[in-house]
């Protein structure tokens, strides 16, 4: 036995969209997360620290002028400046 149209309307065409039907409302739905390790967290602010320093020039041209320009007046170098320098590198190596 053959099932054909009946008035224009196809009888499989009526069980397919009620089946599909019932699938989506057996769909729930869940909100999407995301979790960081503190591993990635540190490694990433490890990369980002390291772009800093290297984008970061090593040298500060603007200080090394003012300096350039402070030791070029004769009174600017005397024995207090000295022993002031000599504390702040000493300082710097823990000495």
């Amino acid at each position: 036995m053959m099932i054909g149209r009946i008035d224009n309307v196809n009888p499989l065409n009526n069980v397919q969209n009620v089946r599909r039907t019932q699938a989506k409302d057996n769909t729930y739905s869940t909100a999407d997360s995301v979790s960081v390790s503190d591993e990635a967290k540190a490694a990433a602010e490890a990369y980002y620290l390291n772009q800093v320093a290297a984008d970061t020039p090593d040298i500060r041209q603007d200080l090394v002028a003012a300096i350039k320009e402070k030791i070029k007046d004769p009174n600017y170098l005397n024995q207090a400046v000295i022993a002031s320098t000599a504390d702040r590198i000493l300082a710097s190596y823990g000495l």
